[in-house]
């Protein structure tokens, strides 16, 4: 594992605090989970923005129900990767 050292303004440390209390084990946890969220959500938009680049490009056309059988798949896909 890696070190790294942060500044937060106080206010933020006490609610860090709160949380590493009641839900936490460490602090330091509490901002690896955090970042874990952060990072997760990035994979997202640019997973999203991926396929916006391609949409409308295809010279076929999709049934509903196809295109329901893809959402599952990507879907699958996704939460085996998390």
């Amino acid at each position: 594992m890696e070190s790294i050292t942060i500044k937060l303004p106080r206010a933020m440390a006490k609610e860090i605090d709160k949380a590493v209390n009641t839900n936490f084990g460490t602090k330091s946890e509490f901002v690896r989970e955090a970042i874990r969220d952060k990072l997760e959500e990035e994979r997202a938009k640019r997973l999203l923005s991926s396929a916006k680049k391609y949409h409308g490009f295809s010279k076929t056309s999709t049934s509903d129900e196809e295109l329901e059988k893809i959402k599952e798949q990507a879907s699958r896909e996704y939460f085996k990767k998390k």
